[in-house]
């Protein structure tokens, strides 16, 4: 059975940091392209970052230079460092494992296609 479990999230000041992490289990791990998504209150599933097998990275603009996403093939974990939080980076935080390529945008997280984990909850304040 796969599962994919989150932690990590919690309440910050702006320009804090926080390090998400997802401890992945039932699948190949070392040979999967992870990604982090965030969904605000009203907002769409948003694309933050992804890693590969390679591991190639990929973050979305609104957090590139601010967030890092990494791996750990020994712990089956992947990571989402976040630097120099903002007030809009509030939101549930998910991992996922999607075995095909990650969309930008989707309207709702957790999809219906892939591995999701349950999210976490980031809140930013000033």
């Amino acid at each position: 059975e796969v599962q994919l479990a989150e932690s990590g999230g919690g309440s910050v000041q702006a320009g804090e940091s926080l390090r998400l992490s997802c401890r992945a289990s039932g699948f190949s791990f070392d040979e999967a392209t992870m990604g982090w998504y965030r969904q605000a209150p009203g907002d769409e599933c948003n694309l933050v970052a992804t890693v590969s097998d390679g591991p190639n990275t990929y973050a979305a603009d609104s957090v590139k230079g601010r967030f890092t996403t990494s791996r750990d093939n020994v712990k089956n974990t992947v990571y989402l460092k976040m630097n120099s939080l903002k007030i809009e980076d509030t939101a549930v935080y998910y991992c996922a494992w999607l075995r095909g390529a990650f969309r930008v945008v989707i309207p709702d997280c957790p999809d219906s296609f892939g591995y999701w984990g349950h999210g976490t909850q980031v809140t930013v304040s000033s």
